[in-house]
């Protein structure tokens, strides 16, 4: 698999996929964190006497054209990173799209609409994607591949795209995220933790089970952690609960005592009737959940016992809040692991998925951690050993 540095980029014409998929409030950006991390693979490219034709998503338009869905305003502030300005292509694909593409001189930058604006975009299958791809690829000689948020989808401009170009590459930030997700946690410091929280245990089963007897220390909070208490026979009143799992829960009790992960959960939680309540009626221990009642967040007594696992630890990768961290009531639990993790000065510390990244920006912390991922689903599947499309179409068709 070939990155960017490796590639011989000028004076060529480079079709960048990228992550631009940023929040919107009435046409305006309100997070830009996505464009920034790519910014210096474009600059790069820019330096290097490249053209870029940026495509990107936004929403989910669902393979019409959404106005409202347009990259006009992530081609705009686009610019304003760079510097430069960024024109946007009318239409996905089209002779407007071509004949700007022709005429791209080395330094300049265009960017094409909502790649989802078309349905084949999001086919299942390579039929379902036709020949969209293609299409994407008789662009430019050489494409980049730096959006790790979508190098889970079997999108056409992340797994066909590379079938068609001279050249296929990662970009910088599709290095980092190698880097760190792949080659850092192959030979971890030790001792090495997992800290998963969250809603659902459906949605971390994978990762759990695959990093059983790879790590030292496996913590879970969140609603997920009410699942397990339900697999050791505890009740968990009106909480937050899969029902379906708790074999799964039970399993993964007794493989972690076979396999040498130890793991935690909560001994203790804050309380409350409902979930939209605005304070905690009390603490209870995991075993005296009461029946008219819903836990929201760990307890003190948990807080203590987690921050003291995190305190001895070397690497750490953390998915999920510990509880309804949105409310400040029951914001303590989540806040609390954030800060132990964050004052760790000899580990590596690394953060995915958009609730946890949350909690991190909201406690100011982001440069204290070593990095913070830029994909949700990708990042799971990561955790998961399971080898992304973009990586796998990348390795493949880098140098045909």
């Amino acid at each position: 698999m070939l990155f960017i540095d490796q590639v011989d980029i000028s004076g060529k014409k480079l079709l960048f996929r990228v992550d631009f998929n940023v929040p919107l409030e009435n046409g305006v950006i309100t997070d830009d964190n996505r464009i920034q991390a790519a910014v210096p693979t474009l600059k790069y490219a820019l330096e290097k006497g490249a053209s870029i034709i940026l495509c990107a998503h936004l929403g989910k338009p669902k393979g019409k054209v959404v106005p409202g869905l347009s990259l006009a305003p992530v081609a705009k502030r686009t610019g304003e990173l760079l510097g430069l300005d960024v024109v946007l292509v009318e239409g996905v694909l089209g002779d407007a799209a071509v004949q700007a593409a022709d005429a791209l001189l080395p330094g300049q930058v265009i960017m094409l609409d909502n790649l989802r604006f078309n349905p084949e975009e999001t086919g299942k299958t390579v039929e379902e994607r036709g020949d969209f791809g293609k299409k994407l690829a008789s662009l430019a000689e050489i494409y980049v591949n730096d959006a790790f948020g979508v190098a889970h989808r079997e999108n056409a401009s992340v797994v066909d795209v590379p079938k068609y170009v001279q050249t296929s590459c990662g970009g910088f930030l599709l290095k980092k995220e190698q880097e760190f997700l792949g080659d850092a946690l192959n030979d971890p410091r030790r001792p090495y933790v997992c800290v998963s929280g969250g809603a659902k245990v459906s949605t971390k089963l994978g990762i759990l089970n695959n990093l059983l007897g790879k790590v030292d220390d496996i913590i879970i909070g969140g609603a997920m952690a009410n699942t397990f208490m339900l697999a050791k026979g505890y009740e968990v009143g009106k909480s937050l609960v899969e029902v379906d799992l708790v074999d799964d829960a039970k399993s993964i009790i007794k493989k972690a005592e076979s396999m040498g992960s130890t793991l935690h959960l909560p001994v203790d939680y804050l309380y409350a009737a409902a979930p939209d309540a605005q304070a905690a009626e009390g603490v209870c221990a995991a075993d005296a959940i009461p029946s008219d009642s819903m836990v929201l967040d760990i307890g003190p007594e948990t807080i203590e016992n987690f921050t003291a696992v995190l305190e001895r630890s070397k690497t750490i990768v953390w998915n999920g809040p510990m509880g309804m961290f949105e409310t400040e009531a029951f914001a303590k639990g989540s806040l609390a692991v954030c800060e132990a993790i964050a004052g760790l000065d000899d580990a590596l510390s690394i953060v995915g998925g958009g609730d946890t990244d949350a909690v991190v920006h909201l406690m100011h912390l982001a440069d204290k951690f070593s990095f913070i991922s830029t994909g949700g689903g990708s990042f799971l599947q990561f955790l998961e050993g399971k080898e992304l499309p973009a990586f796998k179409a990348l390795k493949e068709y880098s140098n045909k």
